[in-house]
């Protein structure tokens, strides 16, 4: 049974902070390292057809440390563009705005060239990487190393779901995911596995 393996980037300062991080690459913490390296018995073993990495400095390294040697960056791969909320936690938003939720809401601007992203323009994203993926996926699984919020996103358009549905499935830093397809259709075989 062919799928698609997930892998989100590994903890940075801003994941532990609850700070939004999309074009911010900061590095991994010393604890992100690890939960990279403990990705590799999950990863390291499996031949891939495709493998694929958002092009941020966190996201090629945790698929360096876990074991995913060749990947291809790809553009759309990148975290969601948070725009005006870059580096804000959540708890902040909402000083200002009680009722905010990036899912439905989306974001401000933010300064040049990061003008924020609404659910549907993540969607987008997304719709293209699964395209590219359906093209592999006949010669093999396929992985990607990015981001949670997008490969959320990602997660939902797979399952026919809109793209703020991707609010509904949690997803941990370090740890790995599996969709898959039962009787054809798209399901999540596996969800946050941790080595």
């Amino acid at each position: 049974m062919k799928g698609v393996g997930g892998a989100p980037v590994g903890e940075t300062e801003w994941s532990v902070s609850g700070q939004h991080t999309s074009w911010t690459d900061l590095p991994l913490t010393e604890h992100g390292e690890e939960q990279a390296k403990s990705l590799a018995p999950l990863l390291s073993s499996r031949t891939f057809s495709l493998a694929l990495t958002s092009p941020l400095g966190r996201a090629r390294r945790t698929a360096e440390l876990g074991g995913v040697l060749g990947a291809l960056p790809c553009d759309d791969l990148r975290e969601w563009d948070y725009g005006g909320y870059e580096g804000v936690t959540t708890a902040d938003i909402h000083r200002t705005r009680p009722d905010w939720c990036l899912w439905t809401d989306g974001v401000p601007p933010g300064p040049p060239g990061h003008p924020g992203e609404s659910p549907a323009e993540v969607g987008r994203r997304a719709d293209r990487v699964l395209a590219r993926l359906a093209e592999a996926l006949p010669d093999g699984d396929v992985v990607l190393v990015a981001h949670a919020h997008f490969l959320r996103v990602l997660t939902a358009r797979r399952l026919g779901l809109p793209p703020a549905e991707g609010r509904l499935f949690q997803l941990a830093t370090g740890t790995m995911s599996r969709l898959s397809t039962e009787h054809g259709r798209p399901v999540i075989a596996e969800w946050n596995v941790r080595a």
